[in-house]
């Protein structure tokens, strides 16, 4: 009797001090609309003060190349953490750094993809102090990734980091950014004049809306076409559905997933590269369609390039000289990580376990292309009305995610109260993000008009 006494009392304890501190570390979610906030007006005179785009002084010019970024060395596999940080033990399909470097006589920069999770938080940082080393800045380049849940992880220290990626190891932020410095000195020394043409052609057969059966579908695949005189062509492709076809149950594997199998058929045709970024995936599946996960792979992948190779000879491949990048740093409402549809935890929680990272918004002009880089999952309904928006105003527009900084799910408003894991458990930012990043999407694009 004396122990269970002495149990029930350590147990009163230890549950008073759980309540005592859930409810000192508890706030309400802060609904102030986001256009009357401090983080709003900051952002919106950044956003005022950037430059205009500079006079072309030459046509346009480009170089491509990429790098194998396959490790000598195994790591977590980056994604699906019910994986626990396994490693991957077999190579199912090498992963690469892809680059092309872009100049027209006054800009030069870089537009690079990966054949990773995401994007580091951790190597834009890195990449931040070296790219000096191949003579750009930060600013000069264009980042994006294809979203394989199978690729490299190790890349992000704390709590929430592990769970994505894995056990950190600054070994591999070290090896993804000398594998992109390489592919961007190498696209550098290919420099030569080009033409510039962009199709879309509609996929309707390859995506769904995973958030609502009757939402709207982002099934554009979108092409961007650079031709040398020689006839080499490089391709950058972006698509909004997830790579998620090899699920989280299967052998461990390092792969691109879908989009691998996309590049290598593109690559097929004579004196063609091509790098694929992952487009608005935040609300995106894949069809899956095969009894096993290759036959999947190929499904999707097939018939996208495909329909690429149909949509190919309408391009009008032209000399266009116009180039332009612009960054902007967006503030944003501190970290709402709900326990429940009105209540979130104090920020300092999120901060310990996530850390603190820039957030950024990057758009970039090629010709009458724009292509727009998020620090998300970014949301395909939302892309659709950027898409449509740039349209009015006689520019294609092409939304990319994973642009280096990372900020969980950027969805409709309208799903905001849903309990889905892409708007409570992945929503880190708080309410009306949904409209503040459309807007601030087609004010940036519009600076480059």
């Amino acid at each position: 009797m004396k122990f269970l006494r002495r149990f029930l009392l350590v147990l009163g304890i230890l549950i008073g001090l759980i309540l005592g501190f859930v409810a000192l570390n508890l706030l309400p979610v802060d609904n102030t609309p986001y256009a009357q906030t401090d983080f709003y007006r900051q952002t919106i005179t950044r956003l005022d003060a950037l430059p205009k785009q500079a006079k072309s002084k030459t046509g346009l010019q480009a170089g491509w190349a990429k790098v194998n970024l396959t490790p000598t060395f195994t790591t977590p596999t980056g994604g699906y953490g019910v994986r626990r940080g396994k490693h991957w033990s077999t190579v199912h399909d090498s992963i690469f750094a892809r680059a092309i470097v872009l100049n027209n006589g006054s800009t030069r920069l870089a537009v690079v993809a990966l054949d990773l999770l995401i994007v580091p938080p951790t190597v834009a940082e890195q990449l931040k102090r070296r790219l000096p080393e191949v003579g750009l800045r930060w600013e000069q380049v264009f980042i994006g990734a294809g979203h394989s849940h199978n690729s490299l992880g190790g890349w992000a220290p704390g709590l929430v980091g592990t769970l994505i990626a894995g056990d950190f190891e600054q070994r591999i932020v070290d090896h993804i950014t000398e594998t992109v410095l390489r592919a961007i000195r190498q696209a550098g020394q290919q420099i030569a004049p080009v033409t510039m043409g962009y199709v879309e052609t509609p996929a309707p057969t390859m995506v769904y809306n995973r958030l609502h059966d009757n939402g709207p579908e982002d099934d554009r695949v979108r092409v961007i076409q650079l031709r040398k005189q020689t006839g080499q062509t490089a391709l950058l492709a972006s698509f909004a559905a997830h790579s998620t076809i090899i699920n989280s149950d299967v052998p461990q594997w390092l792969s691109r997933d879908w989009p691998g199998v996309l590049v290598d058929n593109l690559e097929k045709q004579a004196d063609t590269f091509a790098l694929y970024m992952a487009g608005a995936v935040g609300s995106m599946g894949p069809t899956e369609i095969g009894p096993t996960e290759d036959a999947q792979l190929h499904y999707i992948a097939d018939s996208l390039a495909q329909t690429i190779q149909t949509a190919l000879p309408t391009l009008n491949s032209q000399s266009d000289s116009s180039l332009a990048l612009l960054t902007l740093p967006v503030a944003l409402r501190e970290p709402h990580v709900r326990v429940s549809d009105g209540w979130r935890l104090r920020p300092w929680i999120f901060l310990k376990l996530y850390g603190d990272y820039p957030v950024e918004l990057k758009a970039l002009r090629i010709g009458q292309t724009v292509l727009l880089g998020t620090p998300a999952d970014f949301s395909g309904e939302l892309a659709l009305q950027v898409s449509a928006w740039s349209k009015q105003r006689g520019l294609s527009a092409m939304v990319t995610s994973f642009n280096g900084g990372y900020i969980g799910y950027v969805t409709p408003d309208a799903y905001y109260h849903e309990t889905r894991y892409e708007t409570r458990d992945m929503n880190w930012f708080g309410p009306q993000n949904g409209a503040y990043f459309t807007e601030l999407s087609k004010k940036l694009l519009q600076k480059l008009e």
